[in-house]
């Protein structure tokens, strides 16, 4: 039995009481299924739950060896949590999954196949969703719009339903960034990678805790993370806006040769002014958002801070 490869369940968890129950039961039947291919170990962390989620970890860990969980002294957001839980895996491959059931855990068996095969990662493409039009069509504008000014390709309708390799876990945990974006960082590290479609399930119980606007931070994310491209459209649009000036006063010259009792426009000046001072905030706001990314990397500060933990020693704990 210890020949087989140990995979590690990644599941970060917010007040997710009401599909802990379920996530287990079918966490607990995939590993009864696939015992004859591989070992499974379940790592849950807990971004500070408000209602009964860590009391259920606690109760499952203390029936499961398997179960292993950390409790953070605060919400340290969807992306720190789950590089946070990869640093506690101790599997041959990792396979991260939400705990709302949205994403099918059975989908591991083709996963496990594919990684067998030498692939390092393998990512889930989401084929169809249980979501409103307008916001699916914002989804898909979203991928399309990273992926396409990125510095690498970033798998389009893809989120963080994935099995990685070892290796990729450890080139990954080797990256410097206070905010990551992870399929970003994932995909820039090469290996070989391949996605697998499926249909995306619809919450068995409770609510999002991803809000629109935690989609757009998100998204933000992805850009400042791994694009340059708002700093060159800065720089070109620096360089534009200089060329119509000088245009601009050329124009105006060559009015005041010919017509020289032409009105002095008060009213123009005053937009051009307005409109110099809102464009240089604009790319004063994008070199900010860079500068906030390197003063966070150098502020040094921990991805998480650990105040439980259940089936970890003191020793097994890496923040």
């Amino acid at each position: 039995m210890n020949d087989l490869p140990l995979i590690s369940i990644a599941v970060p968890v917010y007040n997710e009481e009401g599909n802990i129950a379920a996530l287990y039961a079918r966490l607990d039947a995939l590993g009864a299924t696939m015992a004859d291919e591989c070992r499974l170990e379940f790592v849950f962390t807990d971004n500070s739950s408000t209602d009964s989620t860590w009391q259920m970890l606690q109760e499952l860990a203390a029936r499961d060896d398997r179960v292993r969980a950390i409790r953070f002294s605060k919400n340290f957001g969807f992306q720190r949590s789950i590089l946070a839980n990869y640093m506690h895996t101790r599997g041959d491959a990792v396979l991260q999954i939400d705990a709302d059931l949205q994403d099918p855990p059975e989908l591991l068996r083709e996963f496990l196949a594919l990684w067998k095969q030498g692939y390092h990662v393998v990512y889930g493409v989401r084929q169809a969703r249980p979501e409103g039009k307008l916001i699916h069509a914002f989804r898909r504008a979203g991928y399309w719009f990273i992926d396409r000014i990125s510095e690498h390709p970033i798998p389009r309708n893809a989120g963080d339903f994935r099995l990685v390799d070892r290796k990729a876990i450890e080139a990954l945990l080797r990256q410097r960034s206070a905010e990551p974006y992870l399929r970003g960082l994932i995909a820039g590290m090469g290996f070989r990678q391949i996605g697998v479609s499926y249909d995306r399930a619809a919450r068995t119980a409770g609510t999002s805790k991803f809000n629109v606007a935690q989609l757009i931070r998100l998204g933000l994310t992805g850009v400042f993370n791994h694009s340059l491209v708002p700093l060159r459209l800065a720089t070109v649009a620096g360089v534009t806006i200089l060329s119509l000036s000088a245009l601009g006063t050329i124009y105006y010259l060559v009015l005041k040769l010919l017509f020289p009792d032409f009105p002095r426009g008060l009213a123009s000046l005053h937009i051009l002014i307005l409109f110099g001072i809102g464009f240089q905030s604009l790319l004063l706001g994008i070199l900010g958002e860079y500068l906030l990314r390197i003063y966070r990397i150098l502020r040094q500060e921990p991805i998480a801070i650990v105040q439980d933990s259940v089936n970890l020693d003191a020793k097994d704990l890496k923040l």
